[in-house]
C-alpha cells in the first residue's frame, strides 16, 4: 500500500488520502484502526466539590449546577484534550502506578490535570444565568495542555444565581476500542477512486447550461476534462454531486443520457476522516500505519513459529 494526501488537504481537522496499491480489506483494516487504535487523551475522572461557600461580598453559594454530576463528567469526556503522544504513557505502562490499586493511579508521566471553578452571576445582574465552558478548565501543567481555542466555546453546563461550581478533571490515554471518548476521529471512510469520462460531449451541455460551481470552486463546464477524462481527486468527487442535479426524477436524465460517466481505478482508494482536534490528521494517520503495520508482523511472526 502507498499512501499519498490529495492536493490541498488536510483542511483544518479534516484529510483526504490516496491510497494505491491495494484493496478494499487494507483499507478497511486501517480505517478501523484509526477509530480503535489510535491513542489519544481523555478526561476519564472528575472530582466535584461539594458543598458551600461565602463569596466577598457574604453570600453563601451552594456548589450545584442544572446536571446530574454523571452527566457533566460525561460532557467533560467529550472535550479534546491536546494529546502529545510521545509524552505520555498509558497508565497501566506508568511506572509509578506500579502495586497500586487503579483508583490511586496517576502521575505526570500518564495523566493531565485540570481545574474548573466558576460562580454563578451576580443577584443584581442582567444575566439570568452564565454558561460554563471548555475554556474555564485550567491545566495544572504546561501551557501547550491548555483547551485549545477552536475548542474553547463548548458549553459544558449552566450556574443560575448562588450556585458555583468547583471540580478536578484527570485525563488519560486511551483507545476507541474502549470507549468513544477515546477516539480521535470521526466521519472514517473511504471509496473507490474514479475518473470522470466525457462520453457524450454535446449532451453533457444539459449539465453545462445549470451554471454550476463544484466545491473545487471550479465551474462545471467542459474545461474538467483533458481529452475527455477529468482525473482530479477533489473535482471528480465534487463532480458526482453535481450529477444529481441530472438524475433521476430530475427530469433531465433522457435529455442528459449519461453523458458523463465514472470508471473505478483499479486498486486504488480514497480514505477521508475528520479528527476532534486533540490529534492533528497526519498524525493520525501515521499512527495508524505503523499499528497496523505491527499488527501484522506480530501475526507473521506467531505463523512463522506455529509453522517451524
Amino acid at each position: 500500500m502507498k499512501a499519498q494526501i490529495v492536493d490541498g488537504w488536510p483542511k483544518e481537522n479534516r484529510i483526504r488520502i490516496l491510497l494505491t496499491e491495494s484493496d478494499a480489506s487494507q483499507v478497511n483494516s486501517l480505517r478501523r484502526t484509526i477509530l480503535s487504535d489510535v491513542p489519544k487523551m481523555a478526561i476519564t475522572k472528575v472530582r466535584i466539590e461539594q458543598g458551600t461557600t461565602i463569596d466577598e461580598n457574604g453570600k453563601t453559594m451552594e456548589s450545584i449546577n442544572v446536571l446530574p454530576d454523571e452527566q457533566l463528567a460525561h460532557r467533560l469526556a467529550m472535550v479534546p484534550i491536546p494529546t502529545f503522544l510521545d509524552e505520555f504513557l498509558f497508565p497501566e505502562d506508568d511506572p509509578n502506578n506500579e502495586n497500586l490499586a487503579e483508583d490511586q493511579w496517576g502521575s505526570p508521566q500518564s495523566q493531565i490535570i485540570y481545574h474548573c471553578s466558576v460562580k454563578g452571576p451576580e443577584v443584581d445582574s442582567e444575566e439570568e444565568f452564565k454558561i460554563v465552558h471548555a475554556s474555564d478548565l485550567n491545566v495544572l501543567g504546561e501551557s501547550k495542555l491548555q483547551i485549545r481555542d477552536e475548542h474553547a466555546r463548548i458549553p459544558l453546563t449552566l450556574l443560575t444565581s448562588g450556585q458555583y461550581i468547583e471540580f478536578y478533571a484527570y485525563a488519560s490515554l486511551g483507545r476507541g476500542r474502549d470507549h468513544a471518548k477515546w477516539a480521535p476521529a470521526a466521519a472514517v471512510g473511504f471509496e473507490p477512486r474514479k475518473l470522470a469520462k466525457l462520453d457524450k460531449a454535446r449532451k453533457a451541455k444539459v449539465l453545462y447550461d445549470l451554471d454550476l460551481t463544484l466545491t473545487t470552486g471550479k465551474s462545471v463546464d467542459g474545461k474538467l476534462f483533458t481529452k475527455g477524462v477529468c482525473e482530479d481527486i477533489d473535482d471528480v468527487i465534487a463532480l458526482q454531486r453535481a450529477m444529481h442535479q441530472v438524475g433521476d426524477g430530475t427530469g433531465r436524465e433522457g435529455d442528459f443520457d449519461n453523458a458523463i460517466i465514472f470508471e473505478e481505478v483499479p486498486g486504488e482508494f480514497i480514505l477521508t476522516f475528520e479528527g476532534d482536534g486533540a490529534l492533528d490528521p497526519v498524525t493520525i494517520f501515521n499512527y495508524a500505519i505503523k499499528e497496523l503495520a505491527n499488527r501484522f508482523d506480530k501475526i507473521q511472526e506467531e505463523v512463522d513459529l506455529a509453522l517451524a
